[in-house]
This record gives structure tokens, sequence and C-alpha cells, in this order.
């Protein structure tokens, strides 16, 4: 009795299996695009925030350090390390 049944029809759930893998692809895909181009947005945007910084920057003048201090300051923690 058991030889004469036929084997069950299982097209529909292979049909909707590729449905959902198909789905789930496009999803994944439309979320790269989206972050491809967000950070494209974001990228030319903080190029543009740095071009108007370097307009807006003004030029900061560099002191060259007293070499003198800087000697007196070596000998001050020589003389603490040994007590």
């Amino acid at each position: 009795m058991f030889l004469l049944d036929a084997p069950p029809d299982t097209s529909a759930y292979m049909i909707a299996g590729y449905i959902v893998f198909f789905v789930v692809a496009a999803i994944y895909l439309a979320s790269i695009f989206i972050r491809w181009r967000n950070i494209h947005q974001d990228i030319s945007t903080l190029e543009a925030i740095e071009q108007e910084n370097k307009k807006n920057e003004k030029p900061v003048k560099v002191e060259k350090p007293n070499v003198a201090a800087k000697k007196s300051t070596a000998k001050k923690s020589k003389a603490v390390k040994k007590k």
C-alpha cells in the first residue's frame, strides 16, 4: 500500500524558497547601494568643510622653544631623581 502512494508535491515550497532568497538578496543589495551613496555624500561634505576651514584658517606663528628653559628643567628633574 505504501508503494502505491505518489511522492508529495513540494514544488510550491521550492518556489517560495526562491522568492524568499531573491527578496532577501534584493534588500541586501539595496542596503549596500544606500550605504555607498551615503558614504559618498559624507565624503563630499567633509571635503567641503575642509576647504572652508582652509580658507578661514589664519596662519599660526610657530615660536622656537627656549633651549635654556629646557636645560634647567632637565637639571631639576635629575636632582629630584637623585633624592
